[in-house]
Order: C-alpha cells, then sequence, then structure tokens
C-alpha cells in the first residue's frame, strides 16, 4: 500500500493510492495516518477494495505521509562513498543524531532557509517508518516492528551543523528541513530495501545517484541498534543517511539559494520536489 495525507497544512485527510496513481480518500474509513493506525489497522487497510472508495480532488497538496510523529532519529554516515567524501573514517556503528519534529513538511512545500542561512545543504534519503513500539528487540524480529518506507530529504543549514558550538541537532531542525513523502510504502511493497536507486537534483543537475547497497549498516540493523537505546513507537521516523554528492562534498562547495528547485527520488518510494525560498516572517 501507499498510504499518504493530502489537503491544507494543518487539515490534511488520508488517503491511499491506487494502482492508476489516483488519490482515494480513506476517511471514511480512519481519521488520520496515526501511529494508531500504522499500529493496528494497516492489515485492515490492505483489505479495502480501493476503486470504491471516493476520489480526491485533482491537483490537491500532499502533505508528510504520518500524523503525530513522535521522533525522527538520523543516522550519519550510512554510505561508504559519503564517508569517504567527506575525509571521515566508515563508523563502526551508527551516528546517531535527532531531527526536530517541527522541521516536517510536505513533499512537494517550499524549503524555506532561515535567518542567518549561509550553507544549506541538501540530502536524499529513505526514512523507516516504525509501525510497533521497539524496545530491545533483536535484528532477527526488527522487521516485525516496521510499518514502511518514505522519502525524506534532510535539509541541512552546514554552517550551524559545523561551525556552531555544539552538535548537529540545530543545523538539522529548522522549519522545513524534513519533507517527507509522497506516501509511506508498506514494507510488504519493498522486496529488499537496500537494493533501491536514489537521486536528487538541484537546477536539473544531478548531484546525487546511488544505490542504498551502499548503506554500511542494514535496516534489521538500525531499528536493533537503536531499541537499545531508545523505545521506539509507532510513527517514529529513521532517516537513514545520505550518499556522496551533498552540496558541502563538491569542490567548491555549492550550497542553496534561493530560487533552486530540488528534485529528488527514491527507488519505489516517490519522487519530490521543492522550491528554496528565503524566510520571509517577523523575529
Amino acid at each position: 500500500m501507499k498510504l499518504l495525507r493530502y489537503g491544507p497544512k494543518g487539515r490534511e485527510k488520508p488517503g491511499i493510492l491506487d494502482q492508476q496513481g489516483v488519490i482515494r480518500d480513506l476517511s471514511g474509513v480512519v481519521d488520520d495516518i496515526t501511529p494508531q493506525v500504522l499500529e493496528n489497522d494497516l492489515g485492515r487497510l490492505a483489505t479495502l477494495d480501493i476503486a470504491k472508495l471516493p476520489p480526491a480532488p485533482a491537483n490537491v497538496r500532499i502533505g508528510p505521509p504520518v500524523a503525530g510523529v513522535r521522533k525522527i532519529i538520523c543516522i550519519g554516515l550510512n554510505y561508504r562513498k559519503h564517508a569517504h567524501e567527506t575525509g571521515m573514517a566508515v563508523p563502526a556503528e551508527p551516528l546517531v543524531f535527532m531531527k526536530a519534529t517541527s522541521a516536517i513538511s510536505g513533499p512537494y512545500d517550499p524549503v524555506i532557509l532561515p535567518k542567518g542561512a549561509t550553507k544549506g545543504d541538501w540530502e536524499v534519503e529513505y526514512a523507516i517508518i516504525i509501525g510497533k513500539t521497539a524496545r530491545y528487540v533483536s535484528e532477527a524480529r526488527a522487521m516485525d516492528h516496521v510499518a514502511g518506507y518514505c522519502v525524506l530529504n534532510d535539509v541541512s543549514e552546514r554552517a550551524f551543523q559545523m561551525e556552531r558550538v555544539g552538535q548537529w541537532t540545530k543545523g538539522k531542525s529548522c522549519d522545513t528541513f524534513a519533507p517527507m513523502g509522497p506516501w509511506l510504502v508498506t514494507k510488504d511493497e519493498i522486496s529488499d530495501p537496500h537494493r533501491l536507486k536514489l537521486w536528487l537534483e538541484v537546477n536539473g543537475h544531478r548531484y546525487q545517484s546511488s544505490n542504498t547497497s551502499d548503506n554500511i549498516f542494514s535496516v534489521p540493523f538500525m531499528v536493533s541498534y537503536l531499541s537499545q537505546f531508545m523505545t521506539l513507537e509507532p510513527g517514529d521516523v529513521i532517516s537513514t543517511g545520505t550518499p556522496e554528492g551533498t552540496g558541502v562534498g563538491q569542490k567548491p562547495p555549492v550550497f542553496l539559494k534561493p530560487g533552486d528547485v530540488m528534485r529528488l527520488a527514491v527507488e519505489g518510494l516517490g519522487e519530490q520536489r521543492q522550491e528554496v525560498v528565503a524566510y520571509s516572517g517577523g523575529d
């Protein structure tokens, strides 16, 4: 299944994509795509006759595919070539940091460069969506706790991340810095998450083009590993790292500016598009 949420920001409705690519309205079946739905209702949704559901309006906005996400956990340097690109050693165990849930936005919403930004950057990633509570789970049982996957652009402000005091979180958590979607693809549709092509373009130039086979850590390992340190709850998002080709890795570095357009995709999980804009709010 491909589950999604559509409609104005803050008023999204639940939907499901049919075989013809038409969004069907799920609001008569569930109130939203929530952590509770991921935990309890995926089996029921899989039995629906999707063709009998009403279609969503044409040209509707697509929101992030899960409501009520409690935490976004990110894995750094999870691609061998990206580790080499940054000049850092291949990690012996996952490098873990957090991204604020207030950064979540839709897959086609604008990305807003924050006040003081000078080094905005892109990172195409696939994210794991947790479906059942995981606490001290083994690798052998880890997939029992996965609901599915989605595309996530781990947008970063490198000056905040690397040149300011402290850890990476403040360079990763600005509003709109976690575009998710367009849909949550349930795990049964992805036979091997470690064999997916992924790419990202800025203004039509392809900077990232790789395959998840370059991952250092597997999906079962990441879920099991993280569950040793924190309880993973339904709806939690694990963003699994980005391949080589980030802006900071270019020679010379290339950073985002207002007017740039990012396009990115992960095989089987869909495509995103974001226009970059400058912050225009108040203090």
